[in-house]
């Protein structure tokens, strides 16, 4: 791995693939074809606004390999998106359903728009425009889409309604994250955070420390941050910081999270009603058990991987440990769950999801909860087993462990 930080996330993510590939023994043509998506699709589209404007939205479409099956990966609405980043996303997402043994290839998605600027009427607008931009190159058996980042159930319906639109039938396995009235799974909203809680369970399990009055820190109080505050809260754990992008708040008796739940907005801001706030940077070198980044890339980096205090890291959110981070926290003996592992949940109940439009019959919370734990169980022992035999680093047996399938997939078709 490289010696210095590399915060470009694509570069980086192409630096572990490679070296996952020839710890293999796969050669130059292999790590050639899986270092780049095989497809990246840029599309501009118009879209009217509420002031009578026409105003042009870009967006993007990745899907990294197709050699599994059909590809799979989120949707974000986001003013920094970017082509680089989305093919990261991408490359993330074929690991992801390699860990889960998932009949997927990776993809991701995204507009650059603010949704805290817009109106719901234009938030519609955009999501139905983004669909018939790249509607070539999605659907049931091609390529999948999902919520991420600032996108929810409400997108995806849109999304699905158009797309049914445009194919004249009724499509509800062409997304996943859709409303249960629209064919949704249960759990599916709280998946990720549902996938997180698992792998915490775990990693402490294998050092020995009880989750019961555990110290539990976590970046970001979104969709996952919040949900996995409340599963911690719930078990019984201390919660004692959370943040948002306004800062962050620190109890070192545990914060009561029903009452942050409550108090929240949609986007996961909650800092800016206290007055006693400590800073993201802050936050992260608390002393705790479990640090859990669940906010945005770049978190964790060599100019403060020596100050982290935690004797567990999970992440939840995509990248938020840089290369030269990881190797400094994992000398320093902490455990590092990354991310390609620990937030595989919400690709793994977006495939019951896409499972359950196929055949058309539902399964029930219970059912779900079950067959998640067990696939999560059964990647987190996979990815910990190579890290232990191998004596490699948890996010390089993480990749080893995700690519492995693809890479077999593309051989044994005969592309390499």
């Amino acid at each position: 791995m490289t010696a210095m930080d590399n915060n470009d996330v694509l570069t980086s993510t192409q630096i572990v693939i490679e070296e996952a590939l020839r710890k293999m023994g796969y050669g130059d043509d292999m790590v050639d074809l899986l270092k780049e998506p095989m497809r990246v699709l840029a599309v501009r589209f118009p879209v009217r606004m509420d002031d009578g404007k026409t105003r042009v939205f870009v967006g993007y479409r990745a899907q990294h390999n197709d050699a599994v099956g059909p590809t799979k990966g989120g949707v974000r609405f986001h003013p920094d998106v970017n082509e680089a980043e989305v093919k990261a996303l991408s490359i993330w997402m074929s690991l992801k359903c390699g860990i889960a043994n998932l009949p997927y290839g990776g993809g991701k998605g995204g507009v650059i728009c603010d949704p805290r600027k817009m109106s719901f009427r234009e938030l519609e607008r955009v999501s139905r425009g983004y669909v018939r931009a790249i509607s070539q190159i999605v659907g049931p058996t091609k390529d999948i889409p999902a919520p991420d980042v600032m996108t929810n159930a409400q997108v995806m319906a849109w999304m699905m309604d158009e797309y049914s639109r445009i194919r004249e039938f009724d499509s509800p396995g062409f997304i996943t994250g859709k409303p249960l009235v629209l064919g949704g799974s249960h759990g599916r909203e709280s998946a990720t955070a549902r996938g997180v809680a698992i792998m915490i369970d775990e990693a402490m399990g294998k050092l020995g420390i009880p989750l019961q009055g555990s110290r539990v820190v976590i970046q970001g109080f979104g969709n996952a941050g919040s949900y996995l505050a409340k599963f911690m809260y719930d078990a019984g754990a201390k919660v004692i910081a959370i943040s948002d992008v306004h800062g962050a708040l620190y109890n070192e008796q545990g914060l009561d999270i029903d009452e942050l739940m409550d108090r929240r907005d949609s986007f996961g801001t909650i800092t800016n009603l206290y007055k006693n706030t400590i800073s993201n940077d802050e936050l992260l070198a608390l002393e705790c058990d479990v640090l859990v980044p669940a906010a945005i890339e770049n978190q964790i980096t060599a100019s403060n991987a020596d100050r982290i205090r935690a004797k567990i890291i999970v992440e939840a959110a995509n990248g938020p440990t840089t290369i030269e981070a990881t190797r400094i926290v994992t000398d320093r003996g902490i455990l590092l769950v990354p991310d390609v592992l620990a937030s595989a949940g919400g690709v793994i109940v977006s495939y019951f999801e896409w499972v359950q439009n196929n055949q058309g019959y539902y399964w029930t919370e219970e059912e779900v909860d079950a067959k998640l734990r067990l696939m999560m169980v059964r990647g987190f022992e996979s990815v910990y087993e190579l890290h232990r035999t191998k004596k490699v680093d948890m996010r390089l047996a993480a990749y080893m462990v995700g690519v492995r399938k693809l890479a077999e997939a593309v051989r044994l078709r005969g592309w390499v």
